[in-house]
């Protein structure tokens, strides 16, 4: 019961303020690997945002049915479903700097297919190849920041990073209203002159070169990330004993079901519900086919999708300056509170959802998810914990449409209900993990006794 204290617990105020802690960090490294995460959550945003203002132009032009089109949005979901079932093998296997090469040749590609798309298998192919994309970088991003992130500034900058998909998403849903779809798919693409020479320069992740026995990189790469006036002897010894001491846990199990002991039960139902919950309480429905609800409470599109837009960016902000102040789970709270709302009108619906959405669960479920897990299955967890938001997000990004053509307000109804259950979820079983190292938190939620008393 003392460590599940120590768990839910606040840190202690003393923690050095966000801009001084973010200036005591900026390396070279770290802010050429800060801006390559960021730049993918934004392509991942800019795709997610794709499909909704450019719904009526691609029908039109391509003489697509609703079930079509229907088809065009879900199958981002499948290709997402695709990318996690091999996410945390691939990130195991060649690193996390080379899975970022391969995510980034799925992205190129779908815009390519999709821009220059004559018949719908094209179309479809490229949304595809976008989903394999964001079904992997959904886990590693988050992951490769948490793991080359100081303990005091890790929800703050892992946030930062993933409020870049928000500016995506919503910088798409404005220009969408003024830009061909043909010629967003080209501006998709654009990112990537940022990126691609920038992943010869960004630093493996010290966790990662750990666990594959590549000890004497460990404090090179954190003196590159630190700075090389740093101590780093604390933080470097603390991920070669933790990764020791995980190595001699395995008694001969390192396979993927090792993640289905009863001492992983706590970690890995907080990481299927966190990333499951904001997929079933609508968040494809709400991004993939905005201009359906627009165009059934007959509210402007263009002036819905740039309202949306600022809403959802101002949430995000607000979000990534909180999380490391008032904590993962306070916010949280928050958002699920606020949701609870949305099934009163379709128009305020969209708007609260998109700024509850960008305040917390936009970033803070899979912050959470990949903090909790021990090096030794954060691989296995990352898959299974992707394949639950995953096959949620397309369950609902299928049934969105149709559900709508049965009920509006039943639909949102449904949704509302979902928010409710997980704001109960929420407050009874999530800790908060602010302030904490990545090997205390792992610590704490794999101990036998923590797990018999959640």
């Amino acid at each position: 019961m003392e460590e599940e204290g120590l768990l839910l617990a606040s840190p202690s105020s003393s923690s050095p303020s966000l801009l001084s802690g973010i200036s005591n960090v900026s390396t070279r490294p770290f802010v050429l690997a800060f801006t390559v995460c960021s730049c993918g959550a934004f392509v991942s945003g800019c795709i997610s945002g794709y499909s909704a203002p450019t719904q009526s132009g691609i029908m039109k032009d391509l003489n697509l049915s609703v079930a079509d089109y229907s088809l065009f949005g879900s199958i981002l979901t499948v290709g997402i479903i695709l990318g996690a079932l091999i996410c945390g093998k691939l990130t195991d296997l060649v690193g996390r700097i080379n899975t970022m090469w391969i995510i980034n040749v799925f992205f190129i590609s779908g815009w390519f297919s999709i821009a220059f798309a004559k018949v719908i298998w094209m179309l479809d192919m490229g949304r595809l190849l976008h989903g394999i994309g964001i079904g992997i970088s959904a886990y590693l991003g988050p992951i490769y920041m948490t793991e080359i992130t100081p303990r005091n500034l890790r929800g703050a900058v892992s946030s930062c990073s993933q409020l870049f998909a928000i500016v995506g998403s919503s910088l798409f849903y404005a220009l969408g209203t003024v830009v061909g779809w043909r010629d967003l798919a080209i501006l998709g693409a654009i990112p990537f002159l940022v990126i691609i020479p920038l992943l010869f320069f960004i630093p493996e992740s010290p966790r990662w070169l750990a666990k594959v026995g590549r000890e004497k990189e460990v404090k090179a790469v954190l003196l590159s990330l630190r700075g090389a006036e740093s101590d780093i002897s604390y933080e470097a010894q603390e991920i070669l004993d933790y990764t020791e001491h995980v190595k001699q846990q395995e008694d001969g199990d390192s396979g993927f079901f090792k993640l289905f002991q009863r001492k992983y039960a706590f970690s890995l139902t907080i990481g299927v519900a966190l990333i499951a919950l904001p997929e079933l309480g609508g968040h494809s429905g709400y991004s993939y086919y905005t201009d359906s609800i627009f165009t059934r409470t007959g509210v402007s599109s263009d002036f819905g999708f740039i309202t949306t837009s600022l809403v959802q960016m101002l949430g995000g902000v607000l979000g990534t300056m909180l999380v490391d102040v008032s904590g993962r789970r306070s916010l949280l709270l928050e958002n699920r509170w606020w949701e609870r709302g949305t099934s009163i009108l379709a128009l305020i619906s969209v708007l609260v959802y998109f700024a509850s959405y960008g305040l917390a669960m936009s970033s803070i479920p899979w912050i959470v998810a990949s903090e909790i897990y021990p090096v030794d299955v954060k691989g296995a967890a990352g898959t299974v914990c992707n394949l639950a938001g995953s096959i949620s997000s397309w369950l609902v990004a299928y049934s969105f449409n149709f559900l709508l053509q049965w009920s509006s307000t039943g639909t949102f109804l449904m949704f509302a209900t979902v928010t409710g259950l997980g704001f109960v979820f929420i407050a009874k079983l999530v800790p908060e993990t602010k302030g904490k190292s990545l090997e205390e938190i792992q610590s704490l939620f794999t101990d036998p006794l923590k797990n018999s008393t959640p």
